[in-house]
Order: C-alpha cells, then sequence, then structure tokens
C-alpha cells in the first residue's frame, strides 16, 4: 500500500444529525461510547497498512482537529503512518461538493506522487480491507473503483447512487438517488454506492478536469460517458475481515476461540447520516454477538483514550441494585442502584437511584477547565429509546421516550422509528445543566 495515499472527507454538515451535529462535525460525533464516528474509517486505513492519510476537514472542525492531534494521530505516527488534517482550501475554485474538496488539494495529491488515490467518507461505520479493494482496482486495470454494497430496492429508493455492472464488474450504468432502481438479475437488491472510491492518479486528474463539483452526481457519469474503464467492488461478499471469535458451551463457559477468515461482520455498513442510523447503529454493537464488533483483536479499532476514573455500580438491595445488561458501560459511569438495559453508556455519567435506562445512547460527560463535568441522571427517573449529549442534567422523576408529545412539548427533536409506534428522544448538549456550566465561550470537549 506505499503506493496509496487516503483522501477522508470530514466536512460534512450532518444536518440531519442535529442537534448532535449543532457544536461539531459529524465524524466527531461520539460512537459506541469511546469512539468518535470517524475512528472507524481512520482505523480501517491504519490496519491496511496506508501510510500516508489526510482527512478534509471544514464545517465546526474545533473537536475534530483536536481529536486528531491527539493520542490517535500519534499511534498512527508509532506505526510509521501519518493523519494530517488540511482544512478547506479555496485556490479560486468553486466550494460546495466532493470533488471540488479533492480538486483543491490536487496540488498535495502530486507532491505525495502515489499511484493511486483512496477517496473516503469519515461518517461511516463499518470495516474494510483496502487492500482487498485495490487489489481488484489493479487487477482490472480500472481508472477508477467504486465500492458496492447490495441493498434491498426499497431502501435504495431515492437514498443511494445505484449502480449497474456486466459480467466482468464493470460499470454500465449510474443514477443518482433514482426513484426505480434497477436491481441486480435475478434479485431483490441492487448495488448502492458506499461513496468509497479508488482512482489511479491519472485517472483522478482527467476526471477533474472541469468544473463538476460531485463524484456521484457528476464525475462518475461523465466518466462512464468517456468510456473510462470504471469497475464495481461488491464489498457486501468480497470483503473478508479475518477476525478470532470466542466459542461458547452449552452453560455458557468459553470454550476456546479460533481466527477465523471473514468475521461475521465483514459485510456490516452503515451511513449514520439520521438520528435514526445513529442510534440503531450504536445498538447494533450491544449483546454477546453484536452486529458490530468494537472489541476485535486481529482487526483492532484505534481511538482516544482518556484519563477518566473507572466505572462503578453500587448499592444492592431488594429494592435497588445497580446493573448493567447488554450494554458498555465506560469509564467515570456511577450505576447507582438503577437498572441499565442495552443502552450504550459514555464515559462521565452519574445514574442515581431508582432509575431505568432501555435502548438508549448517553455521549457522557465532558472536561471544562480541567475539571469532568458529568451527565447526571436523577433519581427515578425512565429512560427509552433516548441520544443524550454531553453534559446534560436529567432532573429527579423525569421520563423519556414514552409519550412524544411530552419530550416535544420540552424542546426536544423527536424521529419516528420506522415500523413501530415507538420514537427516539435527542437531548441536546448541556440541557439542564446548571446555568455557569452552559455559559458561552467556555471551553470543552464537543
Amino acid at each position: 500500500m506505499n503506493g496509496v495515499i487516503a483522501m477522508v472527507l470530514a466536512g460534512g454538515k450532518g444536518e440531519r444529525l442535529k442537534p448532535l451535529t449543532d457544536g461539531r462535525a459529524k465524524p466527531a460525533v461520539p460512537f459506541g461510547a469511546h469512539f468518535r464516528i470517524i475512528d472507524l474509517t481512520l482505523s480501517n486505513c491504519i490496519n491496511s497498512l496506508i501510510s500516508r492519510i489526510f482527512v478534509l476537514t471544514q464545517y465546526k472542525s474545533h473537536s475534530l482537529s483536536r481529536h486528531l492531534k491527539t493520542r490517535l494521530g500519534l499511534f498512527a505516527q508509532s506505526l510509521d503512518q501519518r493523519i494530517c488534517e488540511i482544512p478547506a482550501q479555496t485556490d479560486g475554485h468553486p466550494s460546495g461538493g466532493t470533488a471540488d474538496a479533492i480538486r483543491q488539494n490536487l496540488g498535495r495529491v502530486d507532491r505525495c506522487r502515489p499511484e493511486d488515490v483512496l477517496i473516503l467518507s469519515g461518517d461511516h461505520i463499518y470495516k474494510m480491507d483496502y487492500r482487498q479493494f485495490r487489489r481488484f482496482h489493479t487487477e482490472r486495470k480500472a481508472s477508477l473503483s467504486i465500492a458496492v454494497i447490495r441493498v434491498p430496492i426499497e431502501i435504495a429508493k431515492e437514498t443511494f447512487g445505484v449502480i449497474e455492472v456486466d459480467e466482468a464488474g464493470r460499470v454500465v450504468g449510474f443514477v443518482e438517488k433514482p426513484a426505480s432502481p434497477k436491481p441486480i438479475p435475478g434479485s431483490g437488491d441492487c448495488f448502492a454506492s458506499m461513496g468509497i472510491y479508488l482512482f489511479t492518479t491519472p485517472g483522478l486528474h482527467g476526471s477533474l478536469d472541469n468544473d463538476l463539483s460531485d463524484f456521484g452526481q457528476h464525475i462518475i457519469p461523465a466518466m462512464l460517458a468517456a468510456g473510462n474503464p470504471v469497475y464495481a467492488w461488491d464489498y457486501s461478499s468480497c470483503n473478508s475481515i479475518a477476525e478470532y471469535e470466542y466459542k461458547y458451551r452449552s452453560d455458557g463457559s468459553l470454550h476456546g476461540r479460533r481466527l477465523v477468515s471473514k468475521a461475521f461482520d465483514s459485510d456490516y455498513w452503515r451511513d449514520v447520516g439520521s438520528i435514526e442510523s445513529y442510534w440503531t447503529a450504536n445498538l447494533d454493537v450491544l449483546s454477546a454477538k453484536p452486529k458490530f464488533n468494537l472489541t476485535g483483536e486481529n482487526w483492532p479499532l484505534f481511538h482516544q483514550p482518556k484519563g477518566h476514573p473507572l466505572a462503578r455500580s453500587i448499592h444492592a438491595g431488594q429494592e435497588r441494585a445497580g446493573m448493567a445488561v447488554d450494554s458498555i458501560v465506560s469509564n467515570a459511569v456511577t450505576i447507582s442502584g438503577s437498572v441499565v438495559m442495552t443502552s450504550v453508556l459514555g464515559p462521565g455519567i452519574h445514574v442515581h437511584p431508582l432509575s431505568e435506562i432501555r435502548n438508549s445512547v448517553f455521549l457522557g460527560g465532558s472536561r471544562v477547565e480541567g475539571v469532568l463535568i458529568n451527565t447526571t441522571v436523577g433519581r427515578g427517573c425512565r429512560i427509552r429509546n433516548a441520544i443524550v449529549d454531553k453534559c446534560a442534567g436529567l432532573p429527579e422523576g423525569m421520563t423519556l421516550g414514552f409519550d412524544r408529545k411530552d419530550d416535544e412539548a420540552q424542546g426536544f427533536r423527536c424521529v419516528s422509528i420506522a415500523g413501530s409506534g415507538e420514537h427516539i428522544v435527542v437531548v441536546p448538549r448541556s440541557w439542564g445543566a446548571d446555568i455557569g456550566l452552559r455559559a458561552e465561550g467556555m471551553e470543552g470537549e464537543s
């Protein structure tokens, strides 16, 4: 992979994720208690042995910049890999689309003199061995290779760029967000673009020698019209992440582990661009055999470790016992005589007695001027289907996620859960905290 550089697009506004993106870029939104969303893409780059990784930032990038410059970036350097942030450039070009962002940095690409340029999004949850993708790209002598995933037609409709391929995998058609996607022959699925592109350097230059602004809407159709060799790599069937899997006896005791060539989550991919998809993806990392495994050993996921105290579960008795089931509980979390079920608790949370939390995602607390400010859950709260941003204070007896009218009356954003009568409720950052902690200009982690 010495001949490859990675360009990670991390400048999206994240309008559909508000209020989680009111003060941070979408790739910087916390995920799975310990990570930022962008950590998944960067971990794929590190594990794929890509030595030069450029992150293109733009909107509300302060917390993302700090994250990249601290321990995550230092860790990559220890492996002789570099993660470099590139703030938005203008260079006299119009700004707005994905192609514009790369065009503005072609000079940087040329200075690295790569054979191929890998273009990635910083806001997807997945594991991918880019070496396998590049092998396909090289064997086909492609000018551009596109990673695609099999998606049911009803889901792809007006949502994804849909690709048609011939028997050799060459792309023969591409439509951005069609109303009637063309299926894979003999299937109810279609090939949807993952927004992952691998260009030869000459192919990238040729595709950007114009004023076209977006890869999906403009660049790919233009390359197809010009007869350039464009191929699609089927991520769903071809991506293989070797990982250790554990085997258990019938009584639940550990029997052993073995290294499998294709882990069960090798075909997992989520675009967490909406509240529902973000909430669902967080819950997908829970249970004994989660849909997406955050604790792999052979394909580790890297994050920025922080010096928080240990988690605690305290109080035991008939009326109150601190416990968490099928959940992630981070450092600096105290569960005091309450029950947490199928939830993600980020670092810096205090749950007071006789509360119940289910199917919820808490982003945790934050350090403000060196002091850890907790998210607090008051005594006797009942919370379900919630996303609670950092440093919130939920008062005693508060109920969330049960009555949509009550939740909306308090000013919270609510999003329906497809296929059910329930909803997700989103509590913004610092809601209910002391006035002094919400003062504007107070700098903390976002």
